[in-house]
């Protein structure tokens, strides 16, 4: 892949055909026009992902918070998916094809961070905003979405792109990643309330006791609901879908991490539950071009046969890469930590309240 074809070179007419064809509602294209269409839209995004990154950095390094940071483009499935779950949605108008996440340790800094962003100092344009934390999904997602236009005043060719940052606590990347993982497993995208309904419905109370911990607000639907009765439910679950022995079980099923020893920030991750396997290859930051061809490659071997997970992401190192993306790695550690705390929490009976004067017997 040469450096030109990471330049933007569709108009939006093109590109929103290009997605019509690769969902079978359109033959504008053919199937191979389609995805060099798709592949040369989400290759550009690198660009930009890049000099946005740069920015957050800075702006970490001044709260002096400790996080993690990652970065990807969004895997092919997953575009297409969008595509076909929202009929209304066009390519050329998704905003997260272009993504990068920090992880903090709590809601302040995650607040703190977002602050930051609410006077940038940058010239990229804030086009949407949602705070999924005050205001969790049904699903119990919890996470602030912004999405910012880009601009860039010294290199145009990738002005109006849409990048999509995600700020969330290590608690609810803990609960995104074991929601990730067990979808894996029951071949469901449980992520886009898509699966068994009694997963789904578990995860949503676990994100419901989890609000508890971190004092934020829950879902609407348990508000009748105390906190005692919440614990109790996530206890009585827990045990009847086998959760905590699940989990556990799903970690041993990957055996093998094999790396390529190179040195690099972007890294192409492969899962293949199959062969019980993750596969890293790493690319330094001036291998962009033969990281996304490779990415391409890998993303076309896919099928309902062969269920392998493809993604390119950034990270500074092999440690951190599991740290941003352990779904990846099948690792719900955090997440098994924090549910047996739910799990054994003791409330105290409570005694009955009695008007002066008067007595319990």
């Amino acid at each position: 892949m040469a450096l030109k074809d990471r330049i933007p070179q569709f108009s939006k007419r093109q590109l929103d055909e290009a997605g019509q064809v690769l969902i079978n509602n359109s033959k504008k294209f053919t199937d191979t026009e389609a995805t060099a269409i798709l592949n040369n839209h989400r290759s550009c995004h690198a660009y930009p992902i890049n000099t946005f990154q740069a920015t957050l950095r800075k702006k970490l390094r001044i709260l002096k918070f400790d996080a993690i940071i990652s970065q990807r483009l969004k895997r092919t499935p997953s575009i297409l998916d969008k595509l076909d779950r929202y009929p209304q949605m066009k390519l050329s108008r998704m905003q997260d094809i272009g993504g990068m996440r920090v992880v903090l340790p709590n809601i302040d800094e995650v607040y703190a961070l977002i602050e930051k962003y609410k006077h940038p100092g940058f010239p990229h344009r804030l086009k949407n905003e949602k705070d999924y934390i005050s205001n969790p999904k049904d699903s119990g997602y919890r996470c602030y979405h912004m999405v910012y236009e880009y601009q860039n005043p010294v290199n145009s060719n990738y002005n109006g792109l849409m990048l999509e940052l995600q700020v969330r606590t290590k608690l609810q990347h803990a609960w995104a990643t074991a929601v990730e993982t067990v979808g894996t497993f029951l071949d469901h995208s449980l992520k886009s309330s898509q699966g068994p309904q009694e997963w789904l419905d578990f995860f949503a109370l676990v994100s419901h006791a989890f609000s508890y911990v971190e004092k934020t607000n829950g879902l609407a639907v348990f508000s009748g609901d105390s906190k005692e009765d919440i614990f109790k439910k996530v206890k009585t679950e827990a045990k009847r879908l086998d959760v905590i022995n699940k989990l556990k079980a799903f970690s041993q099923v990957i055996k093998n991490v094999t790396t390529d020893k190179r040195q690099g920030s972007i890294h192409l991750v492969i899962l293949d539950i199959a062969d019980a396997q993750v596969t890293i290859k790493t690319y330094s930051k001036f291998a962009m071009d033969s990281a996304s061809d490779d990415y391409t490659k890998e993303e076309a071997t896919i099928t309902p046969e062969n269920r392998k997970q493809v993604v390119l992401v950034s990270s500074d190192s092999i440690e951190l890469l599991k740290k941003a993306y352990p779904a990846y790695f099948l690792d719900t550690q955090e997440f098994l930590v924090q549910l047996q705390n739910i799990i054994n929490t003791k409330f105290v009976l409570k005694q009955p309240k009695f008007f002066e004067g008067e007595s319990e017997f």
